[in-house]
């Protein structure tokens, strides 16, 4: 298909011109040129992520993530960051989530070309052996031990998304995987999986940078056409998803952790559908800096949880509901109870009251700055020209992000609050610390900072330096 480029208009948050262009074979390129600086960023997003695995499969797709970094028919293993670095370029890794993988280098822009010559050798060849498999599957269950099984809280949002989709939901499984998966997987598993997912049709190409357009999509051609398309893909497991989370919604957990703490979730929007940026802003008045509804009330005024632990954020999941999620830590001698009524107290008045001018205001403008610091690198840029390339199948749509926010009114958010909050929609998490014996010694009545979850860094990504 000919290339379609888009000007941006006037005032806009996204200035750069977007060129999108279709191969014959269904892999979609698009180009946004920078002269500004002398780099290209390469980004290359493939619809399959965790919500693709079947039962008994759950894992799969961030451990192939690692897989694509083990060799492939003309790149030895661990070539792959040896060729990138070796011409000055960086910024090389990959990541999963339930709806995506994507892998990205930024190279000098007269590096372009291999970086194209990388990807497509991957995308076509993977060489996939038992010895990597063997190894790489050693390397993700360390993760999980690392991230997971042996920090305190770790196993949060996993616990999280199991409570909150029932069984079978596409949703209801972390990325990573559990260690029987792991251990399950072999490595004709793999071959399929490469060549069911793995295919240009299935796949977007970003390059954003000091780059020329047809020359880009003359070198996609070059490497990627002779890739053949697969023509369709599995759909995910479908699962109904009741608008009632039920009974047994509230769990509490006794392990190893220095201090009490709580998760609480609500179900909401999914990202990109006409709600969701009413439920970003929801969620940034309630739990986001020292100035939002629940920091003021639970750490300043009412003294029920400790400094920076209070926060809500609105986990962007591209189909289904989404999650609007929360954390805080209750200071030394108020119960976990007391925490989770006052949190729900505040999640009820936003329900039934709304949110001010000003805090409308105030959420606005902190998701437009992260949205304009994201933008500010190539790199950024190319990752979120992916996103919304892939969501909404035309990358020109992120011009209407900031649009988007900016037409969101108090009672949009009215209406979001009312719908989320339900009690019936309510999913409460607690970790409570083992009982100590006579002989240990106090814990520290301290806890780590909780940041915000920004777009793409939800918790249930897995980013690598694979």
């Amino acid at each position: 298909m000919p290339a379609k480029p888009a000007e941006a208009p006037p005032g806009n948050a996204f200035p750069w011109p977007i060129h999108q262009n279709t191969l014959g074979n269904g892999l979609r390129v698009v180009v946004s040129p920078d002269p500004s600086v002398p780099l290209a960023a390469v980004n290359l997003w493939y619809d399959v992520g965790a919500r693709h695995e079947p039962p008994g499969r759950h894992g799969f797709a961030h451990l192939f993530e690692h897989l694509m970094f083990e060799g492939s028919a003309h790149v030895a293993k661990g070539e792959h960051f040896a060729f990138v670095q070796s011409c000055g370029g960086d910024a090389i890794n990959a990541s999963t989530s339930p709806d995506r993988t994507n892998y990205y280098q930024t190279v000098p822009s007269g590096q372009l070309e291999l970086a194209l010559w990388l990807e497509a050798d991957r995308m076509g060849s993977l060489a996939l052996t038992q010895e990597t498999l063997d190894n790489q599957r050693d390397v993700v269950k360390n993760e999980r031990r690392q991230r997971y099984d042996n920090v305190p809280y770790g196993r949060w949002s996993e616990v999280m998304v199991e409570l909150a989709y029932p069984e079978g939901h596409p949703y209801a499984h972390s990325t990573i995987g559990s260690m029987a998966e792991l251990d399950s997987a072999t490595l004709a598993d793999f071959t399929e999986f490469h060549a069911t997912y793995y295919a240009p049709d299935n796949a977007v190409l970003t390059v954003v940078g000091d780059v020329d357009p047809d020359n880009v999509v003359a070198l996609a051609e070059r490497y990627f056409g002779r890739l053949p398309a697969r023509g369709t893909f599995p759909a995910p497991e479908a699962a109904a998803l009741p608008r009632q989370f039920g009974e047994g919604r509230e769990v509490t957990l006794v392990e190893d952790v220095p201090l009490p703490r709580v998760f609480l979730c609500h179900r909401g929007p999914a990202w990109g559908s006409p709600d969701s940026a009413a439920a970003e802003i929801l969620a940034t008045v309630l739990g986001r800096g020292r100035g939002s509804r629940l920091y003021r009330a639970l750490v300043t005024d009412r003294r029920l949880a400790q400094a920076e632990s209070g926060f809500m954020a609105s986990w962007g999941l591209m189909h289904h509901a989404s999650m609007v999620m929360g954390a805080c830590a209750p200071r030394e001698g108020i119960e976990p109870e007391a925490v989770v009524a006052a949190y729900a107290e505040i999640c009820d008045e936003a329900a039934r009251g709304g949110v001010t001018a000003a805090e409308l205001e105030r959420a606005r403008a902190m998701l437009t700055g992260d949205w304009l610091r994201e933008l500010a690198s190539v790199n950024g840029r190319a990752d979120a020209l992916g996103q919304y390339a892939t969501r909404f199948g035309d990358a020109a749509s992120i011009r209407d992000r900031v649009a988007l926010l900016d037409a969101v009114t108090a009672e949009d958010v009215l209406r979001v609050a009312a719908d989320t909050f339900r009690p019936d929609n309510r999913v409460v998490l607690t970790y409570l610390p083992q009982p100590q014996s006579a002989s240990e010694p106090d814990t520290p009545d301290t806890i780590g900072e909780t940041g915000d979850t920004a777009r793409g860094t939800a918790p249930a990504d897995e980013e690598d330096a694979a």
